[in-house]
């Protein structure tokens, strides 16, 4: 049975799920209103945008960098100024209405952004024991995508009143002060295990960098062509679109607790060949179905179905060194993107053959995924220090 926990005092606990919220609700509202700003403000052509969404994914191949300012700062007031220098660039967004402005605070709040991600998840792993952290890591999802949903909501009623600079402004102020209140919070209670402070790349650990490369192309599919099929070919409205959004977090937020649960009651492997089998039948649908609200449905579940991978960083976790685990995770960042930024170079051009493909590859991915899977061993986990 899993273990029942009590995160009520635990200041580990309320740093990372105050960071990780407010983070991730003031990214949200970035992430809302960019497109129009740079449409309607910015008056930037289509190659432009484009340009810029390839350049935030420059952060993400460079998070191994994060380990070196870790050793200047250490790494719990390094992710609370990764939320901070994330919230300062969101907030000025809106006040430089350029390429150039855009493109400087997309690549700044981006870096801010990935290493936050990375460090996230290295903090839970270090601070709490093997049955504990998949709760952990799983309730912060889970309440990341409520302050999604009301995030959302929030600019849904505000967008009416106030223009995009303000909008920028509240969503940068949100991450900003959150990550100033961290930097000068001391949440741990216990003796870490030091980190290696280089970058570590370990042999033995091939099959954490083969899930975490193939987890990056499957989540593309999603993000940047699942979301393009129901546009293009279904119709979907704006207000639509943002419907399933909302929808989706909703249900990610009931069902994301219980995949800790799962990993603890079942393991790893059961937990992300649930997911893998799960995406193979979504990509069939997205390729073959003519019905509208069944691909709808899909993509609610392609999102909820892509939490299963914090799996991945749990079975890391149980398989590496505990000194491994911070540069580690930041490899993993930077293993990830890349198949960020080759996926949906390689999808495009297919799409121009026939989009079917495209969703074959995803379903191939995940076939492999599956494949890889099954090579996990359940190692006897340590026992409970938390």
């Amino acid at each position: 049975m899993p273990p029942e926990i009590n995160l009520r005092n635990d200041k580990m606990y309320r740093f990372l799920f105050i960071l990780s919220v407010c983070f991730t609700m003031g990214y949200l509202g970035w992430r809302t209103v960019f497109n129009n700003f740079a449409v309607e403000s910015a008056h930037l052509a289509g190659y432009q945008i484009g340009l810029i969404q390839g350049v935030r994914e420059i952060p993400g191949l460079l998070t191994v960098a994060v380990i070196y300012f870790c050793i200047l700062v250490g790494e719990i007031r390094m992710a609370a100024l990764s939320v901070v220098v994330c919230g300062l660039f969101i907030g000025v967004t809106g006040f430089l209405p350029t390429f150039g402005g855009l493109l400087t605070t997309t690549l700044m709040s981006s870096f801010g952004a990935h290493f936050f991600l990375a460090l996230n998840s290295s903090l839970v792993l270090q601070y709490y024991d093997q049955r504990i952290s998949p709760l952990v890591l799983s309730r912060l999802f889970a309440f990341q995508a409520a302050g999604s949903v009301f995030m959302a909501l929030f600019l849904f009623f505000l967008s009416r009143h106030m223009g995009f600079p303000i909008l920028f402004l509240i969503s940068g102020l949100l991450a900003l002060v959150a990550g100033g209140w961290g930097f000068v919070q001391k949440p741990v209670e216990k003796t870490l295990v030091p980190q290696h402070q280089k970058m570590v790349f370990r042999g033995r650990y091939w099959l954490f960098y083969a899930l975490t490369l193939l987890a990056g192309g499957r989540r593309q599919i999603f993000v940047a062509f699942a979301l393009y099929l129901l546009v293009q070919k279904f119709h979907y409205s704006v207000t639509e679109i943002t419907g399933l959004f909302v929808i989706t977090n909703v249900v990610c937020f009931f069902t994301t607790p219980l995949v800790g649960r799962g990993v603890n009651c079942f393991g790893e492997r059961a937990v992300l060949s649930t997911e893998y089998a799960s995406v193979m039948a979504i990509c069939l649908v997205y390729a073959f179905s003519n019905i509208r609200w069944l691909v709808g449905l899909m993509f609610v579940l392609d999102q909820v179905f892509f939490n299963f991978a914090l799996a991945i960083n749990t079975y890391f976790q149980k398989i590496g060194d505990p000194q491994d685990i911070g540069p580690s995770m930041a490899v993993g960042m930077t293993v990830n993107h890349v198949a960020a930024v080759i996926i949906p170079v390689l999808g495009g051009m297919v799409w121009m053959i026939d989009y079917r493909i495209t969703f074959l590859f995803g379903m191939g991915m995940a076939f492999c995924s599956l494949v890889l899977a099954q090579l996990i061993r359940r190692p006897q986990t340590q026992g409970a220090s938390s």
